[in-house]
């Protein structure tokens, strides 16, 4: 299981927006699991909504990218570069991501070409489905 500092020597992203916490590449550019624990601290809950907190939709589909991120750039021909997304399509969400969740990821990379790519990611709490998307991306 890579931890935050292996995770930062794959992605760009930096606090606040780095998205995961765990990351293990089940197959090298084609799957993998991770986690968020998502902390009452997170800065986004200070407006989202401050009356109720919920993590926002967006944030846990860019979670489920960065890990595929991690996923298609552990391949040697993609390693030190970016993956950027491209599309999301088929975005639902089934459950609110409050604090002191801690959010499950899968994503499976379902078609490469050259650079390009779409990823199938779910994120579960609790075992229970809490979004799932397809997510395009490209390695630039």
């Amino acid at each position: 299981m890579l931890g935050n500092n292996e995770i930062k020597q794959i992605l760009p992203h930096r606090y606040p927006f780095l998205m995961i916490d765990r990351a293990e590449v089940i197959e090298d550019g084609k799957k993998a699991v991770g986690y968020k624990m998502v902390s009452t601290n997170e800065p986004f809950f200070q407006g989202h909504f401050p009356q109720e907190a919920v993590m926002p939709g967006v944030l846990i589909i860019e979670a489920m990218a960065q890990l595929g991120a991690v996923a298609v750039l552990s391949l040697e021909q993609f390693k030190g570069k970016i993956a950027y997304f491209t599309g999301i399509n088929n975005a639902k969400f089934r459950r609110k991501v409050v604090p002191g969740d801690k959010l499950d990821f899968e994503i499976e990379i379902v078609k490469m070409r050259h650079s390009m790519g779409i990823g199938a990611g779910k994120a579960f709490v609790d075992g229970e489905l809490a979004c799932e998307a397809e997510i395009t991306f490209a390695i630039g």
